[in-house]
């Protein structure tokens, strides 16, 4: 699965460990996140959500197969 985590807290000029404590997780939590290593909880993908104020489905996407 990919994601537009980086890209988003680019927009909101944030780094890792702001987001981080906005969603009362690691910055480690957040790179691994946003390299793929790390599958968000639904918890944690709305929280990602509600922080962005963009929908689950903008943030998270899987890869196209063929």
């Amino acid at each position: 699965m990919k994601n537009r985590i980086k890209i988003e807290r680019a927009i909101l000029d944030i780094t890792q460990d702001d987001l981080a404590k906005k969603i009362g997780v690691s910055r480690q939590t957040i790179n691994s996140i946003e390299k793929a290593r790390y599958v968000p909880s639904t918890v944690l993908a709305l929280k990602l959500s509600m922080v962005f104020n963009k929908s689950i489905n903008e943030i998270f996407f899987l890869e196209e197969t063929d």
